[in-house]
């Protein structure tokens, strides 16, 4: 599929239907206090930030919540949350600041040109309804080569999930979101990964999967 069949293709509005359409900043206007992931993949994802994320960057964690589950050990130079519940966000002892901000119906950052080293969305893409416009606008705001770890499980709200998260398997998620990339245009060295923790060789607990991709700047 050519790049213009792909951007075409998340055009596509069945796609990202979501069976509760009601304003998010209603869905999200209680705060919740709770992880949506067990401890293991918890883990696993402070580790992928530790391998990726750069000591003394800067850092942007998009979709924000009250826990960034970034390595305990690791200073950062910033640490800028953004996400839809200020109270939850106000809670997060990680952040330098914190922005409010619907991205499903404000796609565009409000931040400059290279203003962040690295970015994470955690358990989140499967919420976004406009993704790739997204994703390219992130590529801006990162410097060249900055990564960003996108991790995902396979839990979520159901009903604020888009229609193709839904119709999709493992393997399917980490390919919609290596095509999601790719359809933004500006990313490079896309990679796939599985993260989910094991036990004597054998998945144990919620299973944990990344996709990783540098910015091209």
């Amino acid at each position: 599929m050519s790049d213009p069949e792909r951007r075409d293709l998340f055009r596509r509005q069945d796609l990202f239907y979501r069976q509760d359409e009601m304003p998010d900043e209603l869905f999200y206007r209680q705060p919740r206090f709770v992880t949506h992931i067990d401890e293991g993949a918890i883990a696993a994802v402070t580790q992928l930030y530790r391998e990726y994320f750069p000591a003394g960057g800067r850092i942007l964690d998009l979709m924000s919540s009250w826990i960034s589950h970034l390595p305990p050990e690791a200073e950062y130079r910033q640490v800028v949350g953004l996400g839809l519940n200020r109270a939850e966000l106000e809670r997060n002892p990680r952040l330098s600041s914190a922005v409010v901000q619907n991205l499903n119906t404000a796609p565009t950052l409000p931040f400059g040109d290279h203003s962040f080293d690295a970015a994470g969305i955690t358990v989140s893409i499967d919420y976004l309804t406009d993704p790739v416009t997204l994703l390219r606008d992130l590529g801006r705001v990162l410097v060249p080569g900055g990564p960003v770890v996108i991790s995902f499980s396979n839990r979520c709200f159901p009903s604020k999930a888009v229609a193709v998260w839904h119709e999709l398997d493992d393997a399917g998620h980490l390919a919609l979101v290596g095509q999601y990339l790719e359809a933004a245009g500006n990313w490079a060295q896309i990679e796939a990964l599985d993260r989910s923790p094991l036990v004597g060789g054998r998945r144990r607990g919620d299973p944990l999967f990344a996709v990783v991709g540098r910015a091209r700047g």
